[in-house]
């Protein structure tokens, strides 16, 4: 049965592909941990400096640069929603 579910689990090219999906998703979870701790550090010295954490201008450099350097598949309008997601996740996990 094509759409039977227990042949895509027996199925060796699935499978690979599957474990180059999660190692790839691995990789993601330790970059986006490694982003946050970043930005803990950098915002408690701006905070101790006096200075604003959140730097709209940056931000925005920061998108441009991402989409001149996007190859894609990812659409420019996807890179946008994600990074998106990401500044707001980033700002709420490094919240005091």
């Amino acid at each position: 049965m094509p759409n039977d579910p227990a042949s895509t689990t027996e199925d060796v090219v699935i499978r690979q592909m599957r474990d180059q999906v999660i190692d790839n998703d691995l990789k993601i979870l330790q970059a986006l941990n490694q982003r946050v701790a970043l930005v803990t550090r950098l915002r408690s010295y701006k905070e101790g400096k006096g200075m604003a954490f959140v730097d709209h201008s940056r931000e925005e450099w920061m998108m441009r640069y991402l989409t001149g350097a996007n190859a894609g598949p990812i659409s420019d309008e996807g890179l946008t929603e994600i990074y998106g997601h990401i500044l707001e996740l980033t700002k709420r996990e490094t919240a005091a």
